[in-house]
């Protein structure tokens, strides 16, 4: 791998608190980005806001979907722009994009700009989804991912892969190595949202889905560890 597209939640930066942001797990995550900007990895980053706010959460609890959605893609930009602090603290150079216009919060997306940045070594943090309402930041990594040529998307949870069903449910579960996409979908194993994962089927980007919350994981699966359950045509 050459350049990857790194698919977080914002879930995932809550640590143990009930929502926000757990400095301590942001900067855990920042070191895990760190070690593999220094092996001359590209790196491309879209974060999900559901720890400040979930447009389809919103839409349940009264607010107008679209006005949801478009407070969904301001929550993206905190958590991009805390990543951004946290890597540069590390002494690693990252840009913000997003997919509305918020100077000089962050730079309109451009997929020339971003692409020309990451072949400077420095990583790229594209926020605010796709910039429209009723899609997912899972469809916007994909969007991303395919825009910017990367060698595959990389989808961070909590669980180490792909299982026959929920591993924290079922102990019987078990593991995948490696799925094809129809395999996916003729078993209804949900890791994207359709619209996502049919835009990786039909361009044929695989989706490697992997723990992100053990230390050093991802540098593993960089160097070509058997890590997580790679998904693919």
């Amino acid at each position: 791998m050459k350049r990857v597209l790194l698919k977080m939640s914002g879930e995932s930066l809550m640590g143990s608190k009930q929502g926000g942001i757990d400095p301590d797990m942001l900067q855990v995550f920042a070191n895990e980005v760190a070690e593999i900007v220094k092996e001359k990895i590209q790196v491309a980053i879209v974060i999900g806001g559901g720890n400040i706010f979930r447009g389809l959460k919103g839409a349940a609890q009264g607010f107008d979907r679209v006005k949801g959605d478009q407070m969904g893609m301001m929550a993206t930009v905190i958590n991009s722009l805390a990543l951004q602090s946290a890597l540069s603290n590390l002494d690693v150079k990252a840009h913000v994009y997003t997919a509305i216009r918020m100077e000089p919060i962050g730079k309109l997306y451009s997929r020339d700009e971003a692409i020309e940045a990451m072949e400077r070594n420095e990583v790229v943090i594209i926020s605010g989804g796709t910039g429209n309402p009723f899609f997912t930041t899972d469809t916007a990594s994909a969007l991303r991912a395919v825009e910017l040529k990367t060698d595959v998307m990389l989808k961070a949870t909590r669980v180490d892969g792909v299982y026959t069903a929920d591993p924290e449910k079922d102990p019987t579960a078990t593991k995948f190595d490696s799925i094809t996409f129809d395999e996916c979908l003729r078993n209804e194993y949900k890791i994207l949202d359709l619209t996502a994962f049919t835009m990786c089927k039909e361009n044929n980007m695989p989706i490697i889905v992997f723990n992100f919350h053990e230390k050093g994981r991802l540098k593993k699966l960089i160097s070509g560890e058997k890590v997580g359950t790679i998904v693919k045509n």
